[in-house]
């Protein structure tokens, strides 16, 4: 069997993906929005989208990502303000800007930033 199912929060019912992906960012890792002018660190995975139907529907036909892809749960900033976003692989790209992001929740969730990337903090990792 090559699928396995997980209950997701944001969707509100049982998510079927298959049980293997590619992620290509990792958690901790700064990235930048290929279409949006924000950047933000990965918090979280997800191996297809898994958030409601409303959510995805709301994003123009034009631009809408396809469904089976990761999507990734970042702590964003922009020159405005801090936010969390829900971003699919396909509109992401590595942060070249490099440096820090300045958003009021990482230092719940990780150290401080070192060599391009956030470290976990310790007993958070399972």
């Amino acid at each position: 069997m090559n699928k396995a199912s997980f209950y997701s929060p944001q969707a509100g019912r049982m998510i079927d993906a298959p049980r293997q992906t590619r992620a290509r960012f990792a958690i901790g890792d700064v990235v930048r929005h290929k279409l949006h002018d924000f950047r933000g660190v990965v918090f979280d995975i997800d191996p297809v989208f898994a958030n409601s139907d409303e959510w995805y529907e709301s994003i123009p036909l034009e631009v809408r990502p396809i469904r089976d892809q990761p999507f990734y749960h970042l702590l964003a900033e922009n020159e405005e303000s801090s936010y969390v976003a829900y971003v699919s692989q396909q509109n992401l790209t590595e942060d070249a800007e490099g440096g820090p992001v300045d958003h009021p929740s990482l230092s719940q969730m990780f150290e401080d930033y070192s060599d391009g990337h956030y470290p976990l903090r310790h007993g958070l990792a399972h």
